[in-house]
């Protein structure tokens, strides 16, 4: 498939035959001035990327508008249900007219189909979809077990999502621009406070940390609000308990079993649990392994620094 029509949307043409059907639409295509249709106002997805609709209009302009958008009548002319970027790649292409099918929609079906044609291609971020579920269950009076059988998600994903609106603007817009993923954002939930959310939004920006991280840090959080106070030196990329934590949880990964550090001013410790005698011999064979590793490897970089300055 080329990329023209790779931009034209794939699964519309299900979605145009069923709701035809279910919706009672006129299910005829028009050629219908740009100028008549009016963009919808509750289109779930806000952001727009420049040089794909851009891409998409160089397509438009070579080859027309392949998918015909989904519109309904309103009292001046018509507003657009599905098909916004082909809307306005035809704008940008310079063209007068589109080719449209007229469904006969309300207003709540106008946003079911825009938020089910967008989820089809995941096109939305987190926020969008969190405020398109929104304004279905504020609007028009949806339960969110109705609306997750209409939109294909379990109720427990629309619940999730709507919880990122009770974020902060500010970690929400991180979600928007995808500086953080829905498996970061989500645990902060479990901080009762903005500002420590906002605290740890940063750090988790910062030092880039997964999504089992966060939990692992936010948990940490819940014990001591004040783990991320900037009182720490300059020189100090984390504070020593995460670091710790960190440490722990490699260890953990190496050997199979429960790991626990004991830091201290003079002197530290480790402690590695074994249960059985095979258990024993298991981690000793792992430690054995890895110093043979190393051992090797420093012979390897040793060699190779000898090749390089061998006359």
């Amino acid at each position: 498939m080329n990329k023209a029509s790779h931009g034209l949307g794939r699964g519309l043409d299900a979605l145009i035959k069923t709701t035809a059907v279910e919706k009672k639409a006129d299910g005829q295509i028009e050629d219908l001035p740009l100028d008549y249709i009016r963009a919808n106002e509750h289109q779930p997805r806000t952001i727009f990327d420049e040089t794909a609709l851009q891409e998409l209009s160089n397509s438009v302009r070579q080859y027309g508008v392949l998918q015909p958008v989904l519109v309904r009548r309103v009292e001046k002319g018509y507003e657009l249900i599905a098909g916004e970027r082909r809307f306005r790649a035809a704008g940008l292409a310079g063209l007068k007219k589109i080719p449209a099918i007229v469904c006969n929609y309300d207003a709540a079906q106008v946003t079911e189909v825009a938020l089910i044609e967008n989820l089809q291609r995941q096109d939305l971020n987190a926020i969008e979809e969190a405020k398109a579920y929104a304004h279905l269950l504020a609007d028009f009076g949806q339960t969110q077990e109705g609306l997750a059988n209409k939109v294909g998600r379990s109720r427990s994903h629309i619940a999730n999502f709507l919880r990122l609106l009770n974020l902060p603007e500010k970690i929400q817009q991180y979600l928007i621009d995808g500086t953080l993923l829905m498996g970061q954002a989500k645990p902060l939930l479990a901080l009762s406070l903005p500002a420590l959310q906002l605290a740890a939004a940063d750090y988790i920006i910062e030092h880039q940390l997964s999504a089992r991280r966060v939990e692992d840090l936010v948990k940490r959080l819940q014990k001591n609000p004040d783990l991320l106070n900037k009182k720490r030196t300059a020189s100090e990329e984390k504070p020593r308990e995460l670091f710790v934590a960190e440490a722990e949880d490699q260890l953990k990964m190496l050997f199979g079993t429960r790991v626990k550090i004991y830091p201290g001013k003079k002197k530290s410790r480790i402690e590695i649990e074994y249960y059985t005698p095979e258990d024993l011999d298991r981690i000793i064979e792992t430690l054995t392994v890895k110093r043979q590793e190393l051992v090797a490897q420093k012979k390897d970089i040793l060699r190779q620094v000898s090749q390089k300055f061998t006359v």
